[in-house]
This record gives C-alpha cells, sequence and structure tokens, in this order.
C-alpha cells in the first residue's frame, strides 16, 4: 500500500481525512515522520497556505504528501476570517473566541450566506496539484452543537436545518469542503 503524509497535526483533519481515504492510502501525520516543526502559514490565500505545507514536507523529508488550508469566508465580511480563520481572534486555534469574533461582527447583519473552503496542494513523485472543495452555507446567530471543530456550531450548510457540528462525522464528511477537496484527491490517486 502506498503511503501519503497529511503535513497537519490536527487530529480532526486527520480523522475526517483518514474517513475518506478508507485504506486506499496509508496516511500518515507529521508526527508519524517525526515532524513536529511548526510550518509558518505566511501565504494570502489557501492555495498558497496549502502550498508551504506540501513544499516544506517533501523539501525537507522527500515522502509523497500533502497540505491543507482551509477557512470560512462570511460575505458580509469581505471574506473574512479567510486565511486567518484558526486566528481570527489573536490566538491561533481558539474556536470560542473566533466564533465570538465572527458573531460580533454580523450583529444586526442580514447578509448571513458564508462558505467553508479548502485547498489542497499534493506533491506526488515531485510534481504539484490542486484540488479544492467548497460548501455553502448560512452563518446561525448562536451555537448549536457539540461535534465537529472550529466554526462548526455556528456553520448551516444550505439544504439543512442544522449545523456541521450537529452532524456525525459521516454526515459532515457527505457534503462537507474538505470531504469534496479529498474526494478529488482520492480521484487522482487511484488514476496513477
Amino acid at each position: 500500500m502506498q503511503q501519503l503524509v497529511f503535513a497537519t497535526n490536527n487530529l480532526h483533519k486527520l480523522e475526517e481525512v483518514a474517513a475518506k481515504i478508507e485504506g486506499k492510502i496509508k496516511l500518515l501525520s507529521l508526527d508519524d515522520i517525526g515532524c513536529h516543526d511548526d510550518i509558518a502559514e505566511t501565504g494570502a490565500t489557501f492555495r498558497e497556505n496549502a502550498s508551504i505545507k506540501s513544499n516544506y514536507i517533501y523539501n525537507k523529508y522527500h515522502v509523497n504528501c500533502f497540505g491543507d488550508d482551509s477557512g470560512l469566508q462570511v460575505d458580509a465580511l469581505n471574506g473574512e476570517p479567510g486565511v486567518y480563520s484558526a486566528r481570527y481572534a489573536g490566538k491561533h486555534g481558539d474556536h470560542g473566541a473566533n466564533i465570538d469574533k465572527v458573531l460580533a461582527k454580523l450583529e444586526g447583519m442580514d447578509n448571513r450566506k458564508a462558505r467553508f473552503v479548502t485547498v489542497i496542494s499534493l506533491l506526488w513523485n515531485g510534481k504539484e496539484y490542486f484540488f479544492e472543495g467548497t460548501v455553502e452555507g448560512t452563518i446561525r446567530h448562536e451555537r448549536s452543537g457539540s461535534q465537529g471543530f472550529g466554526y462548526d456550531p455556528i456553520f448551516q450548510p444550505d439544504g439543512y436545518a442544522i449545523t456541521f457540528a450537529e452532524m456525525t462525522l459521516n454526515e459532515k464528511n457527505s457534503i462537507s469542503h474538505r470531504a469534496r477537496a479529498v474526494e478529488k484527491l482520492v480521484g487522482f490517486l487511484d488514476a496513477v
């Protein structure tokens, strides 16, 4: 079985991607290859940040790998938080503070249209490929649900009456931005 390194230590992301790959490829984390480096996300776009991660790992470890960058884009906030989604309120990974900031900025606004975006950069035998997934939805006025992570408790995907945080992993994985990007990645890998 071929091995592929996912340039992340985010256990939620690893779990979501592993569920989509379903044993077709052996998925390794940064921890699995002994990488504990903090890879700076200095790009201005999801694509640039995904590429920074995959190129860093490929150049240092010489293994097939992919990196992703994901985030929430809220129309009424001119696409914020965007590439700053994980650190929107200041501290990286403070999901509660990030949600509070989005809700505060949207206070009194009728347009709550938003989308989640994922871009994957795959480095396969030295060549880079990109895969993108999006899911449209709206931002709820308050949190609902306890599953998932990040902005999941306030994001309601179009066509559903519940948030990502109210869905099971399988339900979310059938429609999420990351799932859609990973499906394109898996389709590519099946063909090589």
